[in-house]
């Protein structure tokens, strides 16, 4: 079994795990929330290197948090703040074009809930690479020996991934393991089968 976490976007490797996975992954909605993870983070890479984005999130400092009831938070304008960033970072990518206007309505309207966010964005995802939706257990996955858990926040990496061209390669090197969001804008409708392909670390 594939066990994984709610994510704002979810790294190359999360959707390796997902991708490969098929019917055997399961995204866990009854754990506790863990603080700067994937939960409400991602990583794109900008002009600049890589930029960190971040949900902002309503009493996030509280301990043992369930995922489910994380709010959250609009005082600050986030949306606005990720969606600038996105766009300056790969609007000269080869298919932002194509996909940026499938995410940008999510930025369009108020989520109650950071799990009702990371789910949207994940049904975008899977459309646009063609894969279903895994289903999700709403309490705690309990893992079992030779299970995939990519829920600890220090997990091993448990794939190999090789370089793409990403959109500032001319004055940077490869950055594995950023957002899914990176990983489409560069490399389209190729992007399922890099995942596909991407092999297990021994």
């Amino acid at each position: 079994m594939v066990i994984l976490p709610s994510v704002y976007y979810g790294s190359t490797e999360y959707w390796a795990a997902l991708v490969q996975g098929g019917s055997d992954v399961v995204i866990d909605l009854g754990e506790h929330y863990v603080k700067r993870s994937e939960r409400n983070r991602t990583e794109i890479m900008t002009s600049g290197g890589v930029m960190q984005l971040s949900v902002q999130l309503a009493h996030a400092n509280r301990p043992r948090q369930p995922i489910g009831s994380m709010r959250v938070d609009y005082s600050k304008r986030w949306q606005h703040q990720h969606l600038v960033a996105m766009e300056s970072a790969y609007r000269s990518s080869p298919y932002y074009d194509y996909y940026a206007d499938r995410f940008v309505p999510l930025y369009e309207r108020e989520w109650k809930h950071l799990v009702e966010l990371n789910m949207a964005i994940m049904e975008r995802v899977c459309s646009t690479l063609k894969v279903a939706v895994p289903p999700i257990s709403e309490s705690y996955v309990v893992a079992a020996d030779g299970d995939i858990d990519l829920r600890p926040k220090r997990a091993e990496h448990i794939y190999m991934l090789e370089p793409y061209v990403q959109v500032f390669s001319d004055r940077m090197e490869f950055v594995p393991r950023l957002s899914i969001y990176d990983l489409l804008m560069c490399e389209g409708p190729e992007a399922v089968n890099y995942l596909r392909s991407a092999a297990r670390c021994m």
